[in-house]
């Protein structure tokens, strides 16, 4: 899957709050993400004040919900719970703890919260 994909179906699942994301899979999320909030940021220098200030909120708005999924599912893959990102409350070593949660490798092969996505299913072979 393409970084683009991964940005996409972050979209197409936003309310998926269940399951597990590849570290790949938030990454780029987070990188496009930031693409297109500087890119609208940026259409205050082409665009009418008045454009340009509505459409900043609404993509700010609009990305809440699917970025709170993932990084949900994100945490599921390293088996911890949806509930660690009450972590960030903590100021500023609770960004940190979810950072270095967002960085660690997913625990390999199933685990409470689901199949590991980084496991291909076997196709069935025929003889």
């Amino acid at each position: 899957m393409e970084g683009i994909e991964y940005y996409l179906d972050a979209f197409r699942n936003y309310a998926n709050f269940e399951g597990r994301s590849r570290r790949s899979e938030y990454w780029y999320f987070v990188l496009f993400n930031i693409v297109v909030t500087l890119l609208l940021a940026s259409t205050a220098i082409f665009l009418p004040d008045y454009i340009a200030f509505f459409l900043y909120p609404v993509y700010v708005l609009a990305a809440i919900i699917p970025n709170l999924a993932l990084v949900v599912r994100r945490l599921h893959d390293t088996n911890r719970s949806g509930w660690s990102l009450l972590f960030t409350l903590i100021p500023l070593a609770g960004a940190i703890i979810i950072f270095v949660f967002m960085i660690e490798e997913g625990t390999h092969g199933p685990n409470q919260y689901g199949p590991d996505p980084k496991m291909v299913p076997e196709e069935d072979s025929y003889i």
